[in-house]
């Protein structure tokens, strides 16, 4: 049980280290509203404050309630991630696909604490269409996401 706890701990702390210290380099070195372009057409990096949820949802500052909703969101997320950890047959693909769940959420409610907003500076866009900004916390809770559905889809069906 120690182990199960000390990977998914592990990932999420290590996600959690690298989605403030990116946010810290970009909120030091990128002004507000000033992208610098990467990859031209392509690619940018933005400083900007999202209120709302992943892809800019309910983004309006006239909404406090969003900040509690979001605030109990991750406490429950964390929470059922800590309940499926406890889980015998929890192998070490799972527990990390959970912790980068769980350290993407830890992330963006630190932010939501600091700043009422979460910091996103990855903008992704080509031509005409544009994916809306987002950071390492967003980009681990997908990679979770896939993780976890990956095992399950790949976990043997139980025997009759």
């Amino acid at each position: 049980m120690v182990r199960r706890y000390a990977l998914l701990g592990s990932v999420a702390a290590l996600v959690l280290f690298l989605d403030q210290l990116s946010k810290w380099a970009v909120m030091r070195c990128i002004p507000e509203h000033r992208p610098v372009t990467v990859i031209p057409g392509v690619f940018d990096l933005v400083n900007i404050r999202n209120r709302g949820a992943a892809f800019g949802f309910l983004n309006r500052s006239d909404m406090e309630w969003q900040f509690w909703l979001f605030l109990a969101a991750t406490v429950v997320a964390v929470g059922a991630i800590l309940a499926v950890a406890r889980s015998a047959d929890n192998g070490p693909c799972l527990l990390t696909g959970l912790g980068c769940i769980m350290g993407g959420a830890l992330g963006n409610l630190v932010d939501r604490v600091r700043f009422r907003a979460v910091v996103d500076f990855l903008d992704v866009y080509w031509k005409d269409w544009h994916w809306p900004a987002f950071n390492v916390a967003d980009s681990a809770i997908f990679v979770g996401v896939a993780l976890v559905c990956l095992v399950l889809w790949l976990k043997p069906a139980p025997r009759r």
